[in-house]
């Protein structure tokens, strides 16, 4: 898998470092890679595979979340939403995953839907930080993705974690949502993930490494200084 830096992906996933909505914080991730495997990624992928196969039961063989796992398209699209994870989140390990850890979505709208129902308060801090951007959070964020994935092409997963062995489980996690855009004929995968974190967790591992946020206070010294980036309010 390899990292696409796309300039406005990048700019809204730093944006998504950190902000500040006032009951918690938002982190969130929204990168794209491509689907062609080399080195590492190529060698994990074969293991992968002739995994998948021999875990498979016979009703999978015929139908899962990604396809029939008979077929070698549907276990690559296992192994690359696997992969893209790993890429992701690399202090954790999923090369475990099955087809019934995932969850084919309906379609890009209900997801639209929901993304933008958890980001409503992450976009009046948007509009209310500087330079960051004239068009609306929400319009940014599908124009991107669009303009990366091409959406009315894509197949859209999900992700369902078992909160224990994943990010989503972390303590301090007050919601989360991820989604996986894959484009089969671009060979290409965005992801999409944000987490509502507790203030009291979220603080205390900003004090010990003196992490910045976006929030809704910012003046100009601060813009100035941090490049419209507040010291988290401890």
């Amino acid at each position: 898998m390899k990292f696409l830096d796309l300039a406005s992906l990048s700019r809204i996933n730093t944006f998504l470092d950190n902000v500040d909505v006032g009951e918690y914080y938002v982190h969130g991730d929204l990168e794209a890679y491509s689907c062609k495997l080399a080195g590492l990624d190529r060698k994990l992928c074969k293991n992968l595979e002739e995994d998948v196969e021999a875990d498979c039961s016979p009703l999978q063989l015929s139908k899962s979340p990604v396809g029939p796992l008979a077929e070698s398209s549907s276990r690559k699209t296992l192994i690359y939403l696997i992969l893209t994870l790993n890429h992701i989140y690399p202090d954790y390990d999923f090369s475990l995953l099955r087809a019934h850890h995932f969850k084919k979505e309906s379609g890009v709208e209900a997801v639209e839907e929901a993304i933008d129902g958890h980001l409503l308060e992450v976009s009046k801090v948007w509009d209310n930080t500087p330079s960051v951007g004239d068009a609306p959070f929400l319009d940014s964020i599908w124009t991107a993705l669009d303009e990366a994935i091409v959406l009315k092409e894509c197949d859209v997963y999900s992700y369902k974690s078992d909160l224990e062995t994943d990010p989503f489980g972390e303590d301090g996690n007050v919601w989360a949502f991820n989604f996986f855009f894959y484009n089969k004929k671009m060979k290409r995968i965005a992801y999409f993930s944000c987490r509502g974190i507790s203030k009291s967790v979220a603080g205390n591992a900003a004090a010990e490494d003196s992490g910045l946020t976006y929030n809704s206070d910012n003046d100009e010294d601060t813009v100035a200084r941090y490049g419209m980036a507040n010291e988290m309010d401890l």
